[in-house]
């Protein structure tokens, strides 16, 4: 039998999921085709709309090896799994004579745990466990919640949160579940055959396609122990967030109340002396840290070295007595044993990793209002990893609506650890990779105005901005409410929140934190009148297509704050090597986030609207070009007037196609 095209294979699933077959989804779906098959690398932009998911999943089913699919949200993995994925097979299956397996794949933390779910879980307090059903008023909302899931987990074939709903608190669910350190094992745990967890890992073990997120694949590559099966093929969906979501896991973390936790957990499992060491070493951090003040430190304090010494040398000893001792008085001494030794291992990595010093590591304090002071490290980059482990002996296609940033793909490739497209060889330690820009079914000139309030005044860090207030109320009075406001800051958005909700009571203003994300953006898709306002998850986590969201507005320019340690720490280390600091990581990091925010105003072919930028830098400073040029090319303007009209004329006609 002839082998199916890959342009059969392709129309194929799109009529299966009674999608329409674009010619970027056809372009792209060649170009990993052939990545695929000779191994190399792609890096694929391709635009709202433009079908990208089986733009990948078709010719990576075709080509019939294991392939891991890993993307940044919970939307899109479900999308895969239960509706692109399931359709895709069928539609594929007569033609390639096989039905390839697929699997969703996740961390242990997010799976019901059977053991804590019947034999309680270990409390700080006293040795053994307790039950948290009976500890739990079962009128209050834990109490509530933890009686859910119990009766859930007899009905769950999975145990998987996400398929709990309405969900539960993270509060309800840490009683319920563990991470990988505190796990027994299966071969060790009663409940080991039906857990479900390693129910998931069979099962990802036996698929061909294994569909995950971001910190999954992060945790295999940097932990070295494999967690995900082997795979001839990676493609990382939602690409744009990879860095972050990485940097994220190879964060750590320390903080008085975490360590004063471990001290409790281990306190009747080792011995006293050893159990003592640990609770003055951890009195001394306690006391160097509430003197702590927010910021990067360039050399760890003498008072601060000490302190991490000591805890780490106790650490140390605790880890050992517990691994020796045992006392058969506590209540399912294993489990409490395994949770006493996570809480401690975790203390020595992160005390260890900063007393050691690297080069390569930012360390500084934040001091939160509510949680108080902790100290954080996280690597200076992760390029050079991801070079490593992630190109490593297989072939990996990138994707996302946003990774062309001022008009190439180098910024993006050189934070994933690539040299400047072109310049690498096989010879060399680089891998070779291409990009390409497959382009978007809409026509972003017609159907969009990118507006820059070029007359106002240069924003100042926390300053007053009235002027700004000012034109919001205007575009959004011209709009008819309409309006999705991105903020640069959770200030930002609460000052606006408040400022317009007196001044135009008539468009209702929702604002982030009020509700859950999914609710404020139902009853904004809801209601045409209703405005939006939030920061950071707004600028990439809303899909409302239609006449509920043609005003996008942003507020400034989203730079990282001058004081983020990270941000300035990786700028300064690029001017250190020659290179332009700003641009390479402050103007890439506003680009990426304007790039994303755009893309919420045309999400369907019929969309029409304005994409207003209400910081005058974008017209006037030299970087401008640059961040202009990773937008959507949408008609340009400054004339605020034109743009009103535009606005109103916009607000007309969706009135009258009611």
């Amino acid at each position: 039998m002839t082998k199916p095209s890959l342009p059969d294979l392709l129309h194929a699933a799109v009529d299966a999921v009674g999608g329409t077959e674009r010619p970027g989804q056809v372009t792209m779906a060649e170009a990993v085709a052939e990545a695929v098959d000779d191994g190399s690398h792609l890096l694929v932009q391709a635009g709202t709309g433009t079908g990208k998911s089986l733009g990948y999943l078709v010719p990576a089913l075709a080509q019939g090896e294991r392939v891991v699919v890993a993307t940044a949200t919970l939307a899109l993995q479900r999308q895969l799994v239960e509706r692109d994925l399931p359709r895709t097979v069928d539609a594929l299956h007569p033609l390639l004579r096989r039905r390839p397996e697929f699997a969703m794949l996740k961390g242990r933390s997010n799976y019901l745990c059977l053991h804590r779910l019947h034999e309680g879980m270990p409390q700080d307090e006293e040795e053994g466990l307790f039950d948290q059903f009976e500890a739990a008023a079962p009128t209050s909302k834990l109490g509530q919640d933890l009686l859910r899931l119990r009766d859930w987990s007899g009905e769950t074939e999975n145990g998987d949160r996400d398929d709990l709903t309405p969900g539960v608190s993270d509060r309800a669910w840490a009683q319920v579940s563990v991470s990988s350190r505190e796990c027994l094992g299966a071969s060790r745990c009663a409940y080991g055959a039906e857990c479900f967890a390693e129910m998931a890992r069979e099962r990802a073990k036996l698929a061909e396609v294994v569909v995950t997120n971001h910190a999954l694949l992060a945790i295999d590559a940097i932990e070295g122990a494999p967690v995900l099966p082997p795979h001839e093929v990676l493609i990382v969906d939602e690409a744009h967030e990879l860095v972050s979501r990485v940097t994220g896991v190879a964060t750590g973390e320390l903080t008085p109340g975490q360590v004063n936790r471990a001290v409790r957990r281990c306190a009747k499992l080792a011995d006293e002396k050893v159990a003592d060491q640990l609770q003055t070493a951890a009195e001394g951090f306690e006391r160097v840290m509430e003197l702590a003040l927010p910021g990067r430190l360039e050399e760890v304090p003498e008072d601060l070295g000490y302190a991490l010494m000591a805890l780490r040398d106790a650490a140390r000893n605790v880890i050992v007595a517990l691994g020796s001792t045992r006392d058969k008085s506590v209540q399912d001494e294993d489990a409490v044993r395994k949770q006493a030794i996570a809480s401690v291992e975790t203390v020595h990595a992160v005390a260890e990793r900063i007393t050691l010093g690297s080069e390569y590591d930012v360390v500084w304090y934040e001091r939160h209002d509510r949680f108080g002071a902790s100290l954080r490290v996280a690597p200076l980059s992760v390029s050079g990893l991801l070079r490593e482990k992630l190109f490593a002996e297989r072939s990996v296609v990138l994707t996302s609506a946003t990774l062309k940033l001022g008009g190439d793909f180098n910024g993006v490739g050189a934070s994933l650890g690539l040299a400047p497209e072109g310049m690498a060889t096989a010879e060399g330690d680089q891998p070779v990779w291409k990009g390409i820009d497959v382009g978007s079914p809409f026509d972003y000139p017609r159907q969009g105005i990118l507006y820059v309030a070029k007359h106002l005044a240069r924003p100042a860090r926390d300053g007053d901005r009235a002027d700004m207030l000012e034109e919001l109320t205007d575009l959004i009075q011209s709009a008819g409410g309409r309006t999705l406001g991105l903020f640069s800051s959770m200030r930002a958005a609460q000052n606006a929140a408040e400022e317009l909700r007196s001044r135009i009571p008539e468009y209702p203003i929702l604002l982030q934190g009020e509700e859950t994300l999914g609710e404020l953006i139902k009853n904004f898709a809801a209601d045409p009148r209703t405005c939006l306002f939030g920061t950071l998850s707004l600028w990439q986590g809303v899909d409302v297509p239609g006449p509920s969201c043609q005003l996008v507005v942003m507020d400034k320019i989203p730079f990282p704050r001058p004081d983020d340690p990270l941000m300035s720490a990786r700028q300064k280390a690029v001017e250190e090597a020659g290179g332009n600091g700003f641009m390479a990581v402050a103007a890439t990091h506003a680009a990426l986030l304007m790039a994303q925010g755009a893309g919420r105003l045309v999400r369907a072919s019929g969309d029409r609207g304005v994409v207003a930028v209400l910081d005058s830098r974008l017209a006037t400073a030299r970087y401008g070009s640059y961040l202009k040029s990773s937008l959507p090319e949408f008609w340009y303007t400054t004339d605020r007037n034109q743009v009103r009209r535009s606005l109103a004329a916009i607000d007309a006609a969706a009135d009258d196609a009611k």
